[in-house]
């Protein structure tokens, strides 16, 4: 049997990550729902949010569902994302990370979900719907 390592839970909705330029204003579309995520660099501002609140004619990738690390993670703790993304990459899924200060949320296609999951959960990751 393997030993539990973490739980994680699979968001219900998809998503799309989006890019705009940097000089752009944040839109209230993007502000919208249970999670979202909204950053700005010196080259873009990028948006990850509902597929659904996404308008026509916004560069994007849709059709993303996000697994939740479960419960709030210390700043000492080493090697999460790696872990997960090791699995992941040896089933050759990509993944697209997004951190926030208590925890990882794990972006991936909606067509690798039933891998990635299975591959989670044989190396010990509590996957809840």
């Amino acid at each position: 049997m393997v030993k539990k390592i973490l739980t994680m839970k699979l968001l219900k909705e998809k998503y799309g990550v989006c890019r705009l330029d940097k000089t752009e204003l944040i839109p209230q579309w993007a502000e919208t729902g249970d999670f979202f995520s909204i950053t700005r660099t010196s080259d873009e501002l990028s948006i990850v949010c509902s597929e659904d609140n996404i308008p026509s004619g916004i560069k994007c990738e849709k059709d993303w569902r996000v697994l939740k690390i479960e419960g709030t993670l210390d700043f000492s703790l080493i090697g999460i994302i790696a872990s997960i993304s090791t699995i992941l990459a040896q089933k050759e899924i990509s993944i697209f990370a997004v951190s926030t200060y208590d925890t990882d949320y794990i972006l991936l296609e909606n067509k690798d979900i039933d891998n990635a999951i299975n591959s989670l959960s044989n190396e010990g990751y509590e996957i809840i719907y």
